[in-house]
């Protein structure tokens, strides 16, 4: 005895099941579909009743049954309204224009957060334009959108810029660093790029901003100063300690070609003891750090000096600390390392800054956590040429898991 598939479960409303086959070569089930002449037709602009001119049949993509792939044949009604005007209906479960149901959208978009576009376009047999459409089209339709004028009770916030793809090709994100939600994004890393955030928050959200978290570079500050005069500037320690580490690989450079050959091979394949925090290292690094610490008077001193530095940031408050660093600084500045008094140069004119953080305690550790999210979704789009498809992208990795995901 045959058995009928329920409407009710294939969920298309205003058509009515015709005809299904299975072709087994292909694994393709193909729903047939007439439309239900119980509905009335109304024009899809007006929401106007109207007469039916003719029935158009579509092609749709819809969501694996049963493990098979399966395409609708669906009838819509081209309806004429008083003005003489002919438009297809509006159909529930499918967005103008497209050729694959809302739920299939939805169901490829939650495959592209966590699968590249490349292995769902292979695994469904689709093109990768196609899919990345797809998830872009729905990201557009549920996500909230980003709107400073719309923000409240930020205290803290943290700016930093990450790469959209290889080159100078930068995008501007901006955290709310209590929460760690990202609270804007924006093409480029200019000064105007911040300030057309900064500009957009009422009046009695930016006056509420204490301090902003960012790195050492220019444009940022600059939109601070012009945008939020009151707020305080924080430097996180990891940028300065990055730039520190810049310090050290110059002067090893420095040190290889003045050494002779016993002194070159132990420098060689020494950068990461030496950047790295003397309680990570094994035993065998600890003796080979120690015997070219020994073996060498400037690296020995810039690696002491490497130590002190991070002491700072134990000061409680901004005082002890602008004084740790002015003593840090007038101790640098004894040595003959040129590339160690431009660093104290550095941290004269960044000193601000950098003790700022006695006050306010910040860290960047929510953006790069960001940063490091974007990063891999970077890599497994092995590059995004659409900026807003990107945006979006970045704007969901903050976002809870969609609990309205459709599972095969």
């Amino acid at each position: 005895m045959r058995t009928a598939l329920p409407n009710t479960i294939l969920n298309l409303s205003g058509q009515v099941v015709k005809e299904i086959k299975h072709n087994i070569s292909s694994s393709v089930i193909e729903i047939t579909c007439r439309r239900d002449k119980r509905c009335k037709a109304k024009d899809p602009v007006t929401n106007q009743p109207g007469t039916i001119n003719r029935f158009v049949t579509r092609k749709i993509k819809d969501l694996p049954l049963v493990g098979q792939r399966c395409i609708l044949n669906i009838e819509l009604a081209e309806v004429r309204n008083k003005e003489g005007v002919r438009r297809i209906e509006h159909c529930d479960f499918i967005e103008k224009g497209n050729y694959y149901t809302k739920r299939f959208c939805q169901f490829i978009s939650g495959l592209c957060r966590y699968m590249s576009i490349q292995s769902v376009a292979t695994h469904f047999s689709l093109r990768w334009e196609t899919v990345k459409n797809m998830d872009k089209a729905y990201l557009q339709k549920t996500l909230p959108a980003l709107q400073p004028n719309q923000l409240k009770n930020l205290k803290f916030i943290g700016v930093d810029e990450v790469a959209r793809a290889k080159g100078h090709n930068y995008m501007t994100v901006v955290y709310n660093l209590i929460s760690g939600e990202l609270i804007w994004v924006e093409t480029g890393r200019t000064s105007d790029v911040f300030s057309k955030f900064l500009t957009q928050l009422t009046t009695e959200c930016a006056e509420n901003i204490k301090a902003i978290g960012m790195d050492m570079g220019l444009a940022y500050q600059k939109s601070v100063r012009e945008s939020l005069p009151k707020a305080d500037i924080v430097f996180d320690r990891f940028h300065v300690m990055q730039a520190f580490s810049k310090t050290i690989d110059n002067q090893r450079r420095i040190e290889f070609r003045r050494s002779d050959k016993h002194g070159k091979m132990l420098l060689k394949g020494c950068r990461f003891l030496l950047l790295r925090n003397r309680e990570n290292l094994n035993e065998e690094q600890e003796v080979k750090l120690s015997t070219l610490l020994e073996a060498n008077t400037n690296i020995s001193a810039l690696y002491i000096f490497k130590e002190q530095l991070q002491k700072l940031w134990s000061c409680n408050t901004y005082g002890d600390m602008v004084d740790a660093l002015d003593k840090w600084c007038d101790l640098a500045n004894q040595t003959e390392m040129i590339y160690l008094k431009k660093f104290t140069a550095l941290l004269q004119k960044c000193k601000e800054g950098i003790c700022n953080y006695a006050k306010y305690k910040l860290t960047s550790a929510r953006i790069e956590a960001g940063n490091v999210g974007i990063g891999m979704l970077r890599k497994r789009a092995r590059g995004i040429r659409d900026t807003d498809y990107f945006k979006l992208k970045i704007r969901q990795l903050g976002l809870a898991e969609v609990d309205s995901f459709i599972y095969i």
